[in-house]
């Protein structure tokens, strides 16, 4: 490991505000520049922050041209990720992409042709991942002592007001900005945590419009989930759901079942353990672990996992060694994401993997 200070740039001080706090405080940073277009929000964050002035710009392509700069968090409307991931991986930069890593999979494959290319690092943000009580769960489930798994219900059910799809020009609700809705904003964290305790969907059936939003996309959907192992389960991604509720994660096996609200554990129940000692500890200590939620506001989501995922992507450039979480693992949620989007459109069960179609056009 290098003690070498890695020189840090977020680019987009919407979500990018967070990663600008994670990163003046992540040990080994030696210092942290920031871009965005609005110069009203880029000095707020670099008052708030304590940024020099001589570290904020207007500019991406003159923030870029800085040799001292290591690694960009890029953190700008979602249909922007792969021009602005592969402008810095181009100057030889790392990258760490906001969710979701992009809205179409071919984006996602230029994204990490290119940093193969420049033999850089790209890096994925699912910070749900970093939970203790999501980590537990992926824990038990890959033990196996929930035996063969049966059912499983992943549910996001939110609330964001007309005024918040309309700020910031109106890109959120855009197929070409945000690439979709409800589902692929504001779920795609739990899209994720689904294949990956889950693993691999084979297909999906989904119902999806816009019920309570005037905009392009969905606001709510519901999906049946097939998955590779033999799994069925059921996925609902909404922010009509007044006034901001719960992300409810539930798993049943053969011999087991676990439930999660807010990544917080309200039931674990596995057959060995007959006494109860387990379960007891496990709600001890991971049912009351995240208090914060972006049920009703995106600003009260925590940003411990944010924290997590930039220091860890330091310590990833010190150590030349790939981030815990690697870009390629943001496609599989893309492609979910997609196939429910397809299944909604055509009526009919979507299987993966997805080949190109007509469905998939976003007009």
């Amino acid at each position: 490991m290098t003690n070498q200070e890695v020189g840090y740039a977020v680019v987009g001080l919407g979500v990018g505000k967070s990663h600008v706090k994670s990163a003046v405080k992540a040990k080994g940073c030696g210092f942290v520049a920031i871009c965005d277009l609005d110069e009203s929000v880029l000095n707020s964050v670099g008052d708030e922050c304590n940024i020099p002035a001589e570290n904020r710009y207007t500019s991406y392509e003159l923030l870029l041209r800085r040799p001292d700069i290591d690694v960009v968090s890029v953190c700008t409307p979602s249909g922007m990720h792969r021009d602005d991931a592969i402008k810095a991986l181009e100057a030889g930069k790392h990258v760490l992409v906001e969710k979701p890593l992009e809205i179409e999979l071919d984006k996602i494959n230029d994204i990490l042709a290119a940093a193969e290319k420049a033999g850089k690092y790209v890096g994925c943000v699912f910070q749900n991942r970093l939970s203790p009580g999501n980590k537990k769960i992926k824990e038990t489930i890959d033990s196996g002592r929930l035996g063969k798994l049966i059912t499983a219900n992943f549910h996001v059910k939110w609330y964001r007001t007309d005024e918040y799809y309309a700020r910031n020009g109106g890109w959120r609700g855009t197929w070409a900005m945000d690439g979709g809705g409800a589902i692929m904003n504001q779920s795609v964290h739990t899209i994720d945590l689904m294949q990956w305790m889950m693993g691999p969907v084979k297909s999906v059936f989904a119902k999806a419009g816009a019920y309570n939003h005037s905009i392009e996309t969905e606001d709510t959907a519901v999906a049946l989930i097939q998955f590779e192992n033999g799994a069925i389960g059921t996925f609902i991604g909404t922010t009509c759901a007044y006034p901001g509720l719960e992300i409810l994660l539930q798993v049943h096996g053969t011999t087991g079942t676990v439930y999660a609200n807010n990544s917080n554990i309200e039931a674990f129940k596995l057959a060995d353990d007959t006494e109860r000692t387990e379960e007891a500890q496990v709600l001890s200590e991971f049912g009351k672990q995240e208090k914060k939620s972006g049920g009703a506001d995106p600003s009260a989501i925590s940003t411990t996992g944010h924290a997590g995922q930039i220091q860890d992507m330091i310590f990833a450039i010190q150590e030349n060694r790939p981030p815990m979480i690697l870009g390629k693992e943001g496609y599989a949620a893309v492609e979910i994401i997609l196939a429910i989007y397809e299944s909604a459109r055509m009526g009919k069960e979507v299987f993966l993997p997805l080949v190109k179609s007509e469905a998939l056009i976003k007009n």
